[in-house]
C-alpha cells in the first residue's frame, strides 16, 4: 500500500470524499486523484495542519497506527458531527427517522465547535435569513430538549407542521401560547406566529461555515 492508498484509507475512516477533504485542507482534489502513489510535501503539510491526529509516519511508510494513539482514535471519532438534510431535523439524532442514520451522513470535523456542544450541522436552503445566513451555508446546531425554553432573538432550527424552519424566535406578546418567528430578510419574508404545541423539534444555531 503506497502513500496515496493510505491517505484514501484515512478518508474512508473519516467518511469523507476526496473533493470535500481537499477543500478542507486547502488544495485541489487533482493532487490526490492524479497522484501515482506519492503525495507532495506541500499537500502533506496542509493535511497534517488540518488533521494533527494523523500519524505522518504511518501515512508515509505504513509503520505504526493510522492515528497517534488508540486513545486519540476514539477521541477523533467523537469530534465528528453529521451533516443532515434539513427536512430530517425533527427526527435527528435518533434511531426512528426513516432513511437517515449517522453513518450515512457526511461528517464534519471543526475543532472550534467542540467546546460548544455542537451535535449536527445542516445546510441552509433559501434566502429568508440573508444577510445573516446565505443559501448553502452550513449551520452548526445543538438540540434543545425543552421546547418551552428559548433565548429570545436567537436563531433556531424549528421543526413543525410547516416543515423545518431557520428563524429568530421571539415571544408572541399577543398570544403567550405562540411563538413569533422572524426572518432577517424581512422585506421578502414577513414574520408569523405558530403555537408552541406545534413544535416537534428545536435546535439552537451555534455557528456557521461559509464558502466564499
Amino acid at each position: 500500500m503506497n502513500t496515496k492508498e493510505r491517505l484514501l484509507s484515512f478518508l474512508s475512516f473519516l467518511k469523507i470524499g476526496q473533493n470535500k477533504f481537499a477543500k478542507q485542507c486547502g488544495f485541489s482534489e487533482s493532487l490526490i486523484s492524479n497522484s501515482k502513489g506519492s503525495i507532495g510535501s506541500e499537500v502533506l503539510n496542509k493535511i497534517i495542519s488540518k488533521y494533527p491526529e494523523l500519524n505522518i509516519n504511518w501515512l508515509l511508510t505504513g509503520e505504526g497506527e493510522m492515528l497517534k494513539s488508540n486513545t486519540e482514535i476514539s477521541e477523533l471519532k467523537g469530534k465528528f458531527v453529521p451533516l443532515i438534510p434539513i427536512e430530517a431535523a425533527a427526527g435527528f439524532p435518533g434511531e426512528d427517522f426513516p432513511g437517515v442514520r449517522y453513518e450515512d451522513c457526511e461528517q464534519y470535523y471543526v475543532p472550534e465547535f467542540q467546546m460548544s456542544g455542537v451535535e449536527f450541522v445542516i445546510r441552509v436552503s433559501g434566502s429568508s435569513m440573508y444577510p445573516k445566513y446565505s443559501n448553502g451555508d452550513v449551520l452548526a446546531c445543538k438540540k434543545i430538549n425543552d421546547v418551552l425554553f428559548f433565548q429570545w432573538g436567537k436563531v433556531y432550527v424549528i421543526d413543525s407542521s410547516q416543515g423545518s424552519l431557520v428563524k429568530r424566535v421571539f415571544e408572541d406578546k399577543e398570544n403567550p401560547d405562540n411563538l413569533l418567528l422572524i426572518s432577517d430578510n424581512k422585506e421578502n419574508y414577513p414574520a408569523f406566529s405558530i403555537p408552541k404545541s406545534d413544535i416537534r423539534s428545536l435546535s439552537i444555531v451555534l455557528g456557521v461555515i461559509r464558502m466564499e
